[in-house]
């Protein structure tokens, strides 16, 4: 199999079908602004595809997310300012210009020396919008503190390992407390940030990512959770009619049954 992309031309054909004079009126309505939620969604699709494991959805939704970047381009270029192919070989050039260790004489290492010099490359290249430059804000919380971490440890920023962040974690976990006990909200949210942030790092320095995790965490427990609801409507009854032990002893079951024990 070889990745040559002439087929890209028909979707831009396309796409310039539908937006024509005879095209789709829902289509030729859309704007640069109304299709932004949908950029974020099909990403988040392509995301789920991959957790799936499955190569058909992941090849569709791929597809879902072309269309938008195709789109969007078509809408931009009916403005005046780029087409798809500006996107291209902006894309294209970058990519070029943040490798030099491929298309020049520089040498990395490995992939961490890689990394690292296209951050001081992109630094370079924004020097004036700040190291930290380039880190949605609309991105999900925990993604963002990895970004910003990564970003921070490209100029020096950081601590040399593992063991700085999870100090932090249980300095925090102690301010946590302190805001509880004192009743202050205020400062309950904003410990609870601090802890999360440290918690994301943490992640960041042992190579996991903490929003994987987190949604690692979450289908366990929502299959765990499941399990007990049928458990119970095969008993004719709701999870609420069961008191706190043997809800607990449900759960350790369900826990058992996700071990195949």
């Amino acid at each position: 199999m070889s990745q040559q992309g002439q087929s890209l031309t028909r979707l831009v054909e396309l796409m310039r079908t539908l937006l024509g004079p005879n095209g789709c009126p829902w289509d030729r309505e859309q704007t640069l602004e109304t299709l932004r939620q949908y950029v974020i969604e099909e990403a988040y699709e392509v995301a789920d595809a991959i957790d799936r494991g499955s190569p058909e959805l992941l090849r569709e939704e791929l597809g879902d997310l072309l269309l938008q970047v195709v789109f969007q381009a078509a809408l931009t270029d009916q403005k005046g300012w780029f087409d798809i192919d500006g996107v291209v070989d902006a894309i294209c050039d970058k990519l070029i210009r943040r490798h030099p260790w491929v298309f020049g004489n520089e040498r990395v290492g490995d992939a961490s020396g890689a990394r690292n010099s296209w951050e001081a490359i992109k630094s370079k290249e924004k020097k004036e919008r700040g190291a930290l430059s380039g880190v949605p804000v609309a991105v999900p919380g925990l993604l963002r503190a990895v970004r910003i971490g990564e970003k921070a440890s490209a100029v020096g920023y950081d601590w040399p390992d593992a063991g700085g962040p999870r100090a932090k974690i249980d300095e925090e976990l102690a301010e946590l407390d302190q805001a509880a006990e004192k009743g202050d909200v205020e400062a309950l949210e904003h410990e609870l940030g601090d802890l999360l942030f440290a918690l994301a790092t943490y992640a960041r320095k042992q190579g996991l990512d903490p929003e994987a995790a987190l949604r690692a965490s979450l289908n366990r427990f929502s299959s765990r959770f499941r399990h007990c609801e049928l458990a119970a409507k095969a008993q004719g009854k709701d999870l609420r009619d069961y008191p706190e032990p043997e809800l607990d002893q449900m759960w350790e079951r369900a826990k058992a049954a996700e071990r195949g024990q």
